[in-house]
């Protein structure tokens, strides 16, 4: 098994410890270089107790329907992506997940932020929070103004949130500056 690529920050080992402080049991990801450290850390971890089982999604779009269709039984699941992938999962989000009033926690890491070194990924990055809102999904923002147990408070309201207002949630993670060590 390869190694991972970067070590897991303190902000980022404070969202996984909220998936398992609320009885998270699957995380649907999207692969990320960003987000590589944390799907590692749950791959290392698999089988133990309150470690959410990793389902790989090729698409954001289909990561919303597994996770939406898991969690539309009560199996508690969230989606771990990048922010610009909203571009690909505005539509299931707004057709499945807001109209069928699913509980949907969204992670993402927010490109465009400091730090990015990308210049076009701000033409999606940019206004993800705005086009979200438009359809009515709250976002949520952390960065490395935050401690880590901030981190992890914020994760576990939103996911909260979620359940209890049966409706998408997403947190924005910075992870490339202070969050990630990508």
């Amino acid at each position: 098994m390869p190694t991972k690529t970067a070590p897991l920050s303190a902000e980022a080992v404070s969202v996984v410890r909220a998936l398992a402080d609320t009885a998270t049991r699957a995380v649907v990801h999207v692969p990320s270089s960003a987000i590589a450290p944390m799907i590692w850390d749950l791959l290392g971890r698999a089988g133990e107790d309150g470690v959410p089982e990793l389902i790989g999604a090729g698409r954001e779009e289909e990561a919303v329907g597994i996770a939406g269709a898991m969690n539309l039984v009560g199996h508690r699941s969230v989606i771990l992506m990048q922010d610009n992938g909203f571009g690909n999962a505005l539509t299931a989000i707004a057709t499945w997940a807001v109209a069928y009033h699913l509980p949907l926690p969204i992670f993402a890491n927010a490109r465009g932020e400091l730090g990015e070194y990308n210049s076009m990924i701000h033409t999606i990055s940019g206004p993800a929070d705005a086009l979200l809102g438009t359809i009515g999904v709250p976002v949520f923002g952390l960065d490395y103004r935050d401690d880590a147990d901030a981190w992890h408070d914020v994760s576990v309201e939103a996911i909260g949130h979620a359940w209890l207002t049966r409706r998408p949630v997403v947190v924005m993670l910075n992870l490339w500056r202070g969050g990630g060590g990508t």
